[in-house]
């Protein structure tokens, strides 16, 4: 199940506070600034810095080239 678009506004990464990319087939929140990502379980995104894991160069392109990602705080 796809994050709710009012959390997805509200949503900006725990450490630099900027957008985040919702990945929703990967079900993740990705931060391309630190190239980690944030996972969702259970339409809950889990944003705790321990959490993030580091994302390769593979695939933060395929994050970036899904169709259906978005930035949040996106209105």
């Amino acid at each position: 199940m796809a994050l709710d678009n009012f959390l997805l506004n509200l949503l900006e990464d725990p450490v630099d506070h900027g957008t985040l990319l919702y990945v929703p087939s990967r079900d993740v929140l990705y931060n391309p600034r630190l190239r980690v990502a944030y996972e969702v379980r259970d339409s809950i995104p889990v944003m705790l810095p321990d959490e993030a894991r580091p994302v390769s160069d593979e695939e933060a392109q395929s994050f970036e080239d899904d169709p259906g990602a978005r930035l949040t705080g996106e209105g």
